[in-house]
C-alpha cells in the first residue's frame, strides 16, 4: 500500500516531532518513571488525539489508518508516549464516538480530541486476564436515576493522570437469559466520589506511561451515562479491541523500526577487530533479519487497517497484525540488544527501553495465545 501524500506528510510530521522533541528528553523521563506531560500537551495541540475523530467534534477529521501510522512514529522513539496516544484515542475516545449519544458526544469528545483531557477503559480485572466475560465481578445496579458500580479493575492505562477525564467501565448489570451475564459499559468521570485510584504500578516496561488500579465502592453515576444498549458492552468491547489490535500492531512495529534504526547506527560507529561491526556477516544477517519482520509487520497491519477502512470483516487480520508485529518488536529488541553488547543492557540507550517495553506487546490488549485462537476459530477451526 502506498501512503497518499496526506499520510506521508502526517507520517513525517509525527517522525519529525518523535525525533526532536520525544528523543532528546525520554530517556531522562524513563528513569524517573515520570509521565510526560509537556509532550502530552504538545501532541495535543498537533491534533494526535484527535485524528479519527470528525471536525464537528473538534477532531481531525481523519481515520484509523492516520492514528496507527501516528503511533508507529512515535513508537519508533518511545512506546510509553505512542501506548498513552493508543489507549485514549482507541479506548478512551472511539468507544464515546462509536457508541455515544449526541449529548456524551458534545460533552467529551471535544476535550478528548484536542488532549486537554485524556480518556481511560476499565476492562480488566484482577482475576480476569483473557477471560473477560467468566472473570468479571463489578456490578453496576440501577437505584433510581444513577447506577451504583462496585468492583475493582486491573492494568488500566491513563487512569490517574492530571489529565484523565473520563473512564468507560464495563459492569455486569443484570442476567441475560441462559444465565449469561448482561454487561454494559458505563461513563465514570474522574473524581467521582467512590472512584478510588491506586499509585502507580512498578512495571518492568512503558515507565512513561500511567497504569493503575482502580476500585469502585458504590460509585453512583447518572443513569444516563450508559454507553450505549445496555447489555451491548461485551459486544462493543470487541468491536474496540479489534480496531485497538490494529494500533498495538502499527505501535509494535514502530518499536522494530527503532531498533532497526538504532542498530544501523550503532554498527557503523562501533569497532571491533579493526572493522566497523556492520563489516561482519554475521551482523549482517542479524540487522536483515530485523528489517524482515518490520517489514512483514507493516505489511500485515496496512492491510488490517485496509479492510477496516473499507468496512470489510478484518477480525482475523487485526489478529495477525498484532501476532505478526508483537513478535517482531520482541525478536528485534532481543537482537537489538545483543548487537549493542554491554551498553544493550543500559538503560540510558534506547535498546534497553526497547527491550523493556516489548514483552508487554505479546501480552496487552489480547495476548499472543488469544490471537492464535481468533484466527484459528477465522478458520473454522474451532468448532472441529
Amino acid at each position: 500500500m502506498k501512503l497518499t501524500e496526506e499520510y506521508e506528510e502526517l507520517r513525517k510530521t509525527v517522525e519529525a516531532f518523535a525525533r526532536d522533541v520525544v528523543a532528546p528528553v525520554i530517556g531522562d523521563l524513563y528513569e524517573r518513571e515520570e509521565f510526560p506531560y509537556d509532550i502530552v500537551r504538545q501532541m495535543g495541540a498537533m491534533g494526535l488525539f484527535g485524528l479519527p475523530i470528525p471536525e464537528e467534534h473538534g477532531g481531525m477529521g481523519g481515520d484509523y489508518f492516520a492514528l496507527c501510522l501516528a503511533l508507529e512514529e512515535l513508537a519508533r522513539v518511545d512506546s510509553s508516549v505512542s501506548i498513552t496516544v493508543e489507549a485514549a484515542v482507541s479506548l478512551g475516545a472511539m468507544p464515546i464516538h462509536r457508541f455515544g449519544t449526541p449529548e456524551q458526544r458534545a460533552e467529551w469528545l471535544p476535550r478528548l480530541a484536542s488532549g486537554e483531557m485524556l480518556g481511560a477503559f476499565g476492562l480488566t480485572e484482577p482475576g480476569g486476564g483473557s477471560d473477560v466475560p467468566g472473570g468479571m465481578r463489578t456490578t453496576a445496579v440501577l437505584d433510581g436515576g444513577e447506577w451504583v458500580i462496585n468492583g475493582t479493575k486491573a492494568f488500566i492505562t491513563n487512569s490517574g493522570t492530571d489529565l484523565t477525564g473520563v473512564i468507560g467501565v464495563a459492569a455486569i448489570t443484570g442476567e441475560l437469559p441462559g444465565g449469561k451475564k448482561e454487561i454494559s459499559t458505563i461513563l465514570v468521570p474522574s473524581g467521582t466520589p467512590g472512584l478510588t485510584v491506586s499509585k502507580k504500578y512498578s512495571k518492568v516496561g512503558w515507565n512513561c506511561s500511567d497504569t493503575r488500579e482502580l476500585s469502585f465502592d458504590g460509585c453512583r453515576v447518572p443513569a444516563g451515562n450508559l454507553l450505549g444498549e445496555r447489555g451491548r458492552g461485551y459486544a462493543q468491547f470487541l468491536q474496540t479491541l479489534d480496531e485497538g489490535r490494529v494500533a498495538i500492531a502499527a505501535l509494535s512495529t514502530g518499536l522494530a523500526q527503532g531498533c532497526v534504526d538504532e542498530s544501523l547506527r550503532y554498527v557503523r560507529e562501533r569497532h571491533a577487530f579493526g572493522h566497523p561491526i556492520g563489516h561482519y556477516q554475521a551482523i549482517q544477517f542479524k540487522i536483515a533479519d530485523m528489517e524482515v519482520r518490520t517489514h512483514t509487520a507493516r505489511l500485515a497491519y496496512y492491510h488490517a487497517a485496509e479492510k477496516m477502512l473499507a468496512g470489510e470483516p478484518f477480525k482475523k487480520e487485526a489478529a495477525i497484525a498484532k501476532l505478526v508485529a508483537g513478535d517482531a518488536a520482541m525478536d528485534n529488541a532481543r537482537d537489538a540488544t545483543q548487537i549493542f553488547g554491554g551498553y544493550g543492557f543500559m538503560n540510558e540507550y534506547p535498546v534497553g527501553r526497547f527491550y523493556r517495553d516489548a514483552k508487554i506487546l505479546e501480552i496487552g490488549e489480547g495476548t499472543s495465545e488469544v490471537q492464535r485462537m481468533l484466527i484459528a476459530r477465522e478458520l473454522g477451526l474451532s468448532g472441529l
